[in-house]
């Protein structure tokens, strides 16, 4: 089995949401036109509440890998521990239009889609030609939310020709949970295109062909 490893949770983030008093279109516009972005945040039982976040501040949180970390939000003088959940973007630009922000306590468990990153070199890439395939590209955990780690690493370096790792091979941080399914492959090691090809257009062997028999007089 391939050893796995996961990285530890950076340290914590403090973001300000400003309370966002309009609605409707024409006030989402004028946030962004002000550096804001509109939000939301909700969860816990309370109803959703609107707020904006700085685009600088909220870029950087997801450039950095970090948008499944647990946020110290101060929002309207009061502080809350909230997750980013999700992240509108302009289908062309792919500027930020809007986020979702859920609202957690820092014990309990949340479901985390983490990026897969392998780490080392594999003898069958090295030695072999062989092409990594990473298949599933982030793995689906349950988990305390302040120990969510950024992404997940995955050692390759015992992977030869034909080799893979699944979902269920991946270690997971103490009291963590994986939710993919077991069964599915994350990374595997493949024949390179060319040896595929030459396997493929090889020529086979073909069996002698019976003498004819002379018939008798």
């Amino acid at each position: 089995m391939a050893k796995t490893s996961s990285k530890k949770a950076p340290k914590g983030v403090t973001l300000a949401l400003h309370p966002r008093p309009g609605s409707g279109t024409s006030a989402a516009r004028a946030e962004r036109r002000a550096g804001r972005i509109p939000a939301v945040v909700y969860g816990h039982g309370s109803e959703p509440l609107p707020v904006s976040v700085e685009a600088k501040a909220l870029a950087e949180l997801i450039g950095t890998g970090r948008r499944n970390q647990l946020i110290d939000a101060q929002v309207d003088g009061h502080s809350d521990t909230v997750l980013l959940r999700d992240v509108q973007r302009d289908p062309i630009t792919r500027s930020i239009l809007h986020a979702d922000f859920q609202r957690v306590s820092r014990t309990e468990k949340i479901h985390a889609t983490l990026p897969v990153v392998p780490v080392g070199v594999s003898p069958g890439v090295k030695d072999f030609g062989g092409v990594l395939d990473v298949v599933t590209h982030a793995l689906e955990v349950l988990g305390p939310a302040d120990r969510v780690p950024e992404h997940l690493e995955v050692d390759i370096s015992g992977l030869g020709i034909h080799d893979h790792i699944t979902a269920a091979e991946v270690k997971l941080p103490p009291d963590f949970s994986m939710v993919t399914p077991g069964g599915t492959i994350v990374i595997s090691i493949e024949p390179s295109r060319t040896e595929r090809e030459a396997v493929e257009t090889a020529p086979t062997e073909q069996a002698p062909a019976a003498e004819a028999s002379t018939p008798q007089s």
